[in-house]
């Protein structure tokens, strides 16, 4: 069986084709992507989102369809990001997917963003049962699998670890080109000075806000007097120490509330997906706590982590492969569809 995935959640259109050959590993025959940028300084606004999938997706489309070398009489069904995400750039790509539906007479399957992460990151590294770290712009959730549920065992209670990042960018007025989280890390690297910023983490959940509003402050001060300094060290604070400090406390919140879950469901497994998986530092930190308890650390590069459309073709396909589908007039989208809402038919 052969899928086409559409993927627009947020700023990134991702459209991928995947085969599922009898008693073999996925096969990928195309993952195209085009990104919204938006000026420094500023986030994306749904709207200039939406617009950008609408012009984006036919010529994304005909792009995979030929870097797959597939005709759409080979594809079995059309399988489209159903939520969770931004509204107006969902509605974008779930009105692209019916078109193809119809157009193509091909079966619809609308697939949970989160899910197709896992998925995509259990085909990619091969990691049989692990711990989920799912982290992006939009999510921050521990998982574990039971009982054919991804079940949630923590989560953010305000915004998301990426959305924090993104949003530091944002008043540093740094480049979002190609991403602002990366963009982060780089100036990151060049830091020295740790400084004291907020730590919250309550139980199995952690919050980002009180820490953003922080270091929105101290970069605010910085701005103000270049050469202030330290009140520890005495060193002069550069805007790469502030990055270095974001980085170091909040991937810390991640690394415990990960460990902590891998202890309570004796897992040696940890897998991260989403954009914020691909960060360097992010997987070093949790590669030292994951040897400390004699495991390991499964991640892909930015072709999976980061939002595409041949994760949604995959966990998209996994479930057709069971009998699932979406009725037209049931193809809706949702801003809100948690992980742990779908029933994982396809596994044990």
């Amino acid at each position: 069986m052969i899928a086409l995935g559409l993927e627009g959640s947020a700023n990134k259109l991702g459209v991928g084709i995947i085969s599922h050959p009898p008693g073999k590993p996925a096969r990928i025959l195309s993952n195209i992507r085009h990104t919204f940028i938006s000026p420094p300084g500023t986030g994306f606004l749904p709207k200039d989102t939406a617009k950008h999938h609408r012009s984006h997706v036919v010529s994304l489309v005909r792009g995979a369809l030929a870097e797959g070398k597939v005709q759409p009489s080979d594809i079995s069904c059309i399988c489209y990001t159903k939520g969770p995400g931004m509204g107006a750039p969902l509605q974008s790509v779930a009105v692209a997917a019916r078109m193809l539906s119809i157009l193509w007479n091909k079966p619809l399957v609308g697939v949970n963003h989160c899910v197709g992460h896992i998925e995509m990151g259990r085909e990619i590294t091969g990691a049989h049962n692990p711990v989920v770290l799912y982290v992006s712009g939009g999510n921050t959730q521990v998982i574990a699998y039971a009982e054919q549920r991804y079940r949630i065992f923590g989560e953010a209670l305000d915004i998301a670890v990426g959305n924090c990042l993104d949003r530091f960018a944002r008043t540093l007025e740094i480049s979002n080109d190609p991403a602002p989280g990366y963009n982060i890390e780089q100036l990151a690297k060049k830091g020295r000075v740790l400084l004291d910023l907020p730590y919250t983490v309550k139980g199995m959940d952690c919050s980002f806000s009180g820490i953003l509003a922080s270091i929105d402050i101290l970069a605010a001060e910085l701005k103000k007097n270049p050469d202030k300094k330290d009140e520890v060290t005495g060193e002069v604070i550069t805007t790469a120490d502030l990055c270095f400090s974001l980085q170091e406390t909040v991937y810390a919140m991640l690394v415990e509330i990960t460990e902590r879950a891998m202890a309570h469901v004796g897992s040696a497994q940890v897998m991260m997906v989403g954009g914020v998986g691909c960060n360097e530092r992010l997987q070093e930190m949790m590669g030292l706590m994951a040897r400390d308890r004699g495991g390991s650390v499964y991640a892909t590069d930015e072709r999976f982590c980061i939002d595409n459309g041949i994760m949604i073709a995959h966990a998209g396909l996994l479930a057709y492969e069971t009998g699932f589908s979406t009725p037209l007039e049931e193809s809706t989208c949702t801003q809100r569809f948690r992980t742990d809402e779908v029933f994982v038919k396809w596994r044990d």
